[in-house]
């Protein structure tokens, strides 16, 4: 059976700014908010939490202290990725030094490898760290796709025990479930088909949508993974339009308007993403309003 730590509903965290640094008390706030709210687990210092412009001390700050106010109440899968094997490896390591229960280690973005040397990449990380990882597939930003033929060979390692998929192709899904075994992970990474993806076999979501509204998130997925998928669609109703509505700028910054509006953190993102357009704001708070007040108050 899949490793029973790593489902339901698994929020990548944003990471809050204030006056240029980051903001550790309403991170610490954001955390306990998750944790009170149902989610089954945190990833910090992913894309939605910036990291590609957080320096080296502040991903590794971040992780800290989010192993640290969770203190073990739900996993912490810690955003580890680079496209250096080499930093990739430190990043990973320092994760299990901390105590993370995971690291999350998107596929190489700029300097497109091979599927070997994907392998390659992911079967390094597997001998050096003693911890496990999941594989990040996202080919919209990284112009990296890493094949089903592939995880079928990394799943074989010992340390890498699942992936997020957030290609929305949701055959994928399960043609991979059958290749790579019953032990094999399978965490989408793409909130609008995330009920689709349970539906195919996945075990849960790494979630933006879940940093605005957890309660809902985290009923949604419950439902979906005990079979109520009556009770599901009902609450993917209910959230659908936030899902996409938390795109319609570069991601994070209208969670992280969300989130201002909301009176949690400040709206800020770092450059080069700019604060979310006004365009599109009404568009965010019409969605809220269709989740409802009460599955966004914890």
């Amino acid at each position: 059976m899949p490793h029973p730590r790593f489902k339901g509903v698994l929020t990548a965290l944003v990471t809050p700014f204030k006056a240029g640094a980051v903001d550790e008390a309403a991170f610490v706030r954001l955390v306990e908010r998750q944790i009170a709210a149902g989610v089954h687990g945190l990833v910090p210092v992913g894309t939605t939490g910036e990291t590609a412009t957080l320096s080296h001390d502040e991903h590794r700050r971040v992780v800290e202290l989010c192993v640290a106010t969770a203190a073990g109440r739900v996993p912490v899968i810690a955003g580890a990725g680079s496209n250096s094997t080499e930093e990739a490896i430190e990043l990973v390591r320092h994760a299990k030094t901390i105590g993370a229960d995971a690291a999350l280690v998107v596929t190489p973005y700029y300097n497109r490898p091979s599927q070997e040397g994907l392998y390659q990449h992911y079967a390094a990380i597997n001998a050096a760290v003693q911890l496990p990882v999941f594989v990040y597939n996202v080919p919209a930003r990284t112009s990296c796709d890493i094949t089903n033929e592939t995880l079928q060979r990394l799943a074989k390692l010992p340390n890498i025990i699942g992936v997020k998929d957030a290609t929305g192709d949701l055959v994928r899904a399960s043609l991979q479930r059958l290749e790579c075994g019953p032990d094999w992970v399978l965490l989408s990474g793409d909130d609008p088909t995330a009920l689709g993806y349970v539906a195919h076999g996945g075990h849960g979501c790494i979630s933006v949508t879940s940093n605005v509204a957890p309660a809902a998130c985290a009923a949604m997925m419950d439902a979906a993974l005990s079979g109520d998928f009556k009770a599901a669609v009902a609450w993917q109703d209910r959230l659908v339009r936030l899902h996409k509505a938390l795109f319609l700028d570069a991601s994070p910054a209208p969670t992280k308007f969300a989130l201002a509006h909301l009176g949690l953190c400040e709206a800020g993102v770092r450059l080069p993403l700019a604060s979310c357009s006004d365009a599109v704001k009404p568009a965010i708070l019409a969605a809220l309003s269709e989740v409802g007040d009460g599955a966004l108050s914890q």
